[in-house]
């Protein structure tokens, strides 16, 4: 097998496995731009990756191909409102925003075993039988060597979260949105005097991490493991954290980040059949992910400054 040919079956995996973590991390970056800090995304995966599979299973027969869309869309509705206990709970109480997330995983994992067991009656749901198909992007997958790399064999999702970074980016550096949302999370003092809602902008950011990281958590279960249960989502909320931090809290190196631990991942799935990789341990190809994740949030690529405000309470008309 050629490099030529290795890259034609890596590069595609990484793309499809890095795009929970896009989505999520994107939710992480508005959330933390804001001046909250979101260690819930795990468990707002989890709300994701459940919604959209028992969605799948429930109406298959009456969407028919429509299905994977409208779970998604379920998974990030059901991932807003979930989020709403983080937002009430470090925003409108004032709670240690560590905590309320740390508080919002376990209760998420509780929650859905809990559902899964009364509705199937076992320890996970049956398995999808409707999904997402791998597709070549029109045009631009006859581009000689590139096409077959990045346009062909892959998810439309991948290109979506791809797209879905894009316009995060625009929408926080280019649009009076953007603006508010920034000075909330870098000065939310200054931002009320100049008559920002800063209760408000932080709980609209809090709605859309749990939205996107809801997608996140539909996109990996109905993609890659195409059921749910205790082990559906392990540690991809946290790796998506990670990418938050390994970005320095921009959209497009939070997506750079993700693409990279998606790469870590991609290689623990497909390294077997790699002939330059296939002699290394499979166990060291799984703890690769998870070893990236750590010395990212350990600060080995370099030291990210977070926004000022981020972990703070506001309370108007204190300093």
């Amino acid at each position: 097998m050629s490099i030529l040919q290795a890259l034609e079956i890596i590069i595609p995996t990484a793309l499809f496995v890095a795009a929970p973590l896009i989505f999520t991390a994107l939710g992480g970056v508005l959330s933390e731009r804001s001046g909250v800090v979101n260690i819930g995304l795990e468990g707002l995966m989890i709300i994701g990756a459940f919604v959209g599979i028992v969605f799948n299973l429930t109406f298959v027969e009456v969407f028919g191909k429509a299905t994977p869309w409208l779970a998604i869309i379920a998974a990030m509705i059901a991932g807003a409102i979930f989020s709403l206990l983080h937002a009430v709970a470090s925003i409108t109480f004032k709670a240690d925003q560590v905590v309320s997330g740390v508080a919002i995983n376990f209760l998420a994992l509780g929650l859905t075993l809990f559902l899964v067991k009364n509705i199937y009656e076992k320890g996970q749901t049956d398995r999808i039988n409707m999904s997402f198909n791998k597709m070549d992007i029109p045009i631009l997958s006859d581009i000689p060597i590139i096409g077959k790399i990045f346009f062909s064999g892959g998810y439309i999702t991948s290109y979506i979260a791809i797209l879905a970074a894009l316009v995060v980016w625009y929408v926080v550096y280019k649009t009076p949105f953007g603006l508010r949302l920034r000075s909330v999370g870098e000065h939310p003092m200054a931002a009320d005097t100049m008559g920002i809602n800063v209760t408000k902008m932080r709980y609209i950011a809090v709605m859309l991490s749990g939205a996107f990281a809801g997608i996140g958590g539909a996109v990996y279960a109905t993609i890659i493991s195409r059921d749910f249960s205790h082990a559906t989502i392990s540690g991809q909320g946290f790796m998506a954290l990670a990418a938050v931090i390994f970005g320095k809290w921009h959209p497009l190196g939070a997506m750079g980040a993700a693409l990279f631990f998606g790469l870590a991942q991609g290689l623990s799935i497909i390294g077997g059949s790699i002939p330059f990789l296939k002699d290394i341990p499979t166990v060291y190809l799984l703890i690769l992910p998870y070893v990236l994740t750590i010395l990212a949030l350990a600060g080995f690529i370099g030291r990210a400054d977070a926004p000022k405000a981020n972990g703070t309470p506001y309370e108007k008309g204190k300093r």
